[in-house]
């Protein structure tokens, strides 16, 4: 059974952090290495973005609204990929999606709620 399971979300203040994690399991990802993943954000009313990527050669690339603040990374023994998110503003608040690729399907997580706020 395929599965991306996304954790981590949460309150947070102004300038806060949070470090969300993307996990993949299923007998597919036994070479989880070679899947690119995305990590994309849905706000109430807009379409949903991508905020960041990293190929299975840890090549990685940010939108520009997140660019020296999130960090996109990735633990193939784990079959996870992680966002680390710093100084987070207001407008970050969206659901966190991951999304696990590789030509010609791709994989949808069901999403975890970042909220900032004070």
């Amino acid at each position: 059974q395929v599965q991306v399971v996304e954790s981590g979300g949460g309150l947070v203040q102004p300038g806060g952090s949070l470090r969300l994690s993307c996990a993949a399991s299923g007998s597919i990802f036994n070479f989880f290495s070679l899947y690119a993943v995305g990590w994309y954000r849905q706000a109430p009313g807009k379409q949903r973005e991508l905020v960041a990527d990293i190929t299975m050669g840890g090549n990685t690339n940010y939108v520009d609204s997140v660019k020296g603040r999130f960090t996109i990374s990735r633990d193939n023994a784990k079959n996870t990929v992680y966002l680390q998110m710093n100084s987070l503003k207001p407008e970050d608040t969206a659901v966190y999606y991951c999304y696990v690729y590789r030509s010609p399907r791709g994989y949808w997580g069901e999403g975890t709620q970042v909220t900032v706020s004070s």
